[in-house]
């Protein structure tokens, strides 16, 4: 089984239309993939939330949803105004392993950035992904703050002794400015990481048989081999 835990430079920046759209990669190449959510905070227990909307727009998907939170707050925090503890690292690694022996594919989704806290000790997607021994995919936005975000991604992931997957640019503006198209030229150096593509901004808007088509041209040409050799050869243990 692969693992992909797909992490953001913050908030609000298209972290789950990637996660539908290497759904979609995947099941065109005939694999089973299902889709791990530690937390989802801002959406109520009746309300879609981002599992639904990958199911949506990836053509069905197995998910799996530890935690929700009314509260739009980072996960730890809404967490203890709920009264509860958050969801441990272990945790998350557990629901992975649930799965090991029904699917080829698991990506974990965080929540914000790569070192918002998931538990009261602290506990972060970092911190899951280095026991699963899974390489992190970055979702960055195209504009102005963009480098500063996925260089110190980037550090955090060396200093833990995680492999980057690459970056992905979640919501690539229609008519680009100067600063998102200097952007995408410098991303690969500024990450150590190759460029690995972008999804169009109101992506999440096609109909979903149209997203999946395209999902295809944003991602699959540059995945080839970094997803063959790095991420479908990580294991959960």
């Amino acid at each position: 089984m692969g693992i992909i835990v797909v992490s953001g430079t913050g908030t609000e920046i298209g972290k789950t239309v990637v996660t539908a759209a290497l759904v979609a990669v995947a099941r065109a190449r005939g694999q089973r993939v299902a889709v791990v959510k530690p937390a989802q905070t801002g959406v109520s227990a009746t309300e879609p939330g981002d599992l639904d909307e990958v199911s949506r727009l990836g053509g069905g998907v197995h998910g799996i949803e530890l935690a929700r939170f009314a509260e739009p707050l980072a996960p730890a925090t809404a967490a203890r105004r709920a009264g509860v503890k958050g969801v441990r690292p272990d945790e998350t690694v557990a629901a992975v392993r649930q799965l090991a022996d029904d699917f080829d594919l698991v990506l974990v989704e965080g929540a914000g950035g790569l070192l918002v806290r998931f538990d009261e000790d602290g506990g972060t997607l970092a911190d899951a992904a280095k026991l699963l021994s899974a390489p992190v995919l970055v979702v960055a936005p195209a504009g102005l703050g963009t480098l500063n975000s996925v260089a110190l991604t980037a550090e955090a992931l060396a200093a833990r002794g995680i492999a980057q997957l690459g970056v992905v640019v979640g919501s690539w503006p229609h008519r680009p400015d100067l600063a998102a198209r200097c952007n995408v030229q410098d991303l690969p150096q500024v990450a150590g990481a190759p460029l690995l593509g972008a999804v169009p901004e109101r992506a999440g808007q096609l109909r979903p048989v149209d997203f999946r088509a395209q999902a295809t041209r944003w991602l699959a040409p540059r995945l080839g081999g970094v997803w063959d050799e790095r991420a479908l050869a990580s294991t959960a243990g």
